[in-house]
C-alpha cells in the first residue's frame, strides 16, 4: 500500500502546549474542541472498518493533554499517535503532501546509508527527521504505533537549508535511483527556507517542519 509524506511548520511550543497537562489559554481550548472534533471523526473511520485498538482516539487524545501516553495494549500507540496526529493537523500552517511512496522507510534508510557514505553529518540524514524525532520532544514516553505508521518526525527550520546544502553538495555522486528523491528533498526544504526567512521579517514565530507518513 502507498504512502503518503506530508508536512506543515508549526511553532513547536505552542503544539506541545497541548501535551504537557497543564492550563490552557481561552484560544487553545477553541483548539483543542477542533482536536477532539478530529479524534472523533478519525475514530468514526476506525468503527466504520470495524477496528478496534483497545483505546479509542478520543480517549487518546484525553491522555495526551494531561501528560500520559500509558494505556496498556499492543495497540495503544496506534492510537496515541492518531491521537497525536490530530494535535498536529489543528496547529501551524496548512499542509502539504510532499510525496507519495511505495515503501518509503525502506527508501530513506538506504539514502541515509547513501549520504553517510558520501560524507554528510549524521544530524542531516533524512530518515530520524521524518520518521522518529518528533516523539522525542514529548514530556513523557509515548509507545510506537504498530507496524510503525502513522510515522511522525520533525526538523528545525533553522536545519532546512543546511540539510538541503548538504545534498545539494553530493548529489552528482549520489546512486542515480536516489538521486531524484534527493532532489525532491532538497527543494521542498529551499522552498520551506526561503518561506521561513519571509515569516520571521513579519514576526512569525514558527520554527520547525513536522512530517508525517500514513497509507
Amino acid at each position: 500500500m502507498s504512502k503518503v509524506i506530508t508536512m506543515k511548520t508549526v511553532t513547536l511550543s505552542e503544539t506541545l502546549a497541548y501535551v504537557r497537562g497543564g492550563e490552557l489559554t481561552a484560544r487553545q481550548a477553541e483548539i483543542l474542541d477542533k482536536m477532539r472534533e478530529r479524534a472523533r471523526a478519525e475514530q468514526h473511520q476506525l468503527d466504520r472498518y470495524h477496528l478496534d485498538w483497545g483505546l479509542t482516539v478520543p480517549e487518546a487524545l484525553e491522555h495526551l493533554i494531561t501528560g500520559r501516553a500509558d494505556a496498556d495494549g499492543d495497540r495503544a500507540g496506534n492510537a496515541y499517535y492518531a491521537a497525536l496526529l490530530a494535535i498536529i493537523e489543528c496547529t501551524g500552517s496548512d499542509p502539504i503532501d510532499v510525496a507519495v511512496y511505495s515503501k518509503p522507510s525502506t527508501l530513506f534508510s538506504l539514502m541515509d546509508k547513501e549520504l553517510r557514505a558520501l560524507g554528510v553529518p549524521t544530524d542531516l540524514l533524512p530518515y530520524d527527521f521524518l520518521f522518529l524525532d518528533f516523539a522525542d520532544r514529548l514530556p513523557f514516553h509515548i509507545p510506537s504505533p504498530e507496524g510503525g505508521y502513522p510515522a511522525i518526525g520533525c526538523l528545525p527550520l533553522s536545519k532546512a537549508k543546511p540539510v538541503a546544502d548538504a545534498y545539494t553538495a553530493v548529489l552528482d555522486r549520489m546512486d542515480d535511483d536516489l538521486t531524484r528523491h534527493a532532489k525532491l528533498l532538497i527543494d521542498k526544504l529551499n522552498v520551506e527556507h526561503e518561506e521561513w526567512q519571509t515569516a520571521l521579517k513579519y514576526g512569525h514565530t514558527m520554527d520547525a517542519l513536522v512530517f508525517w507518513t500514513v497509507g
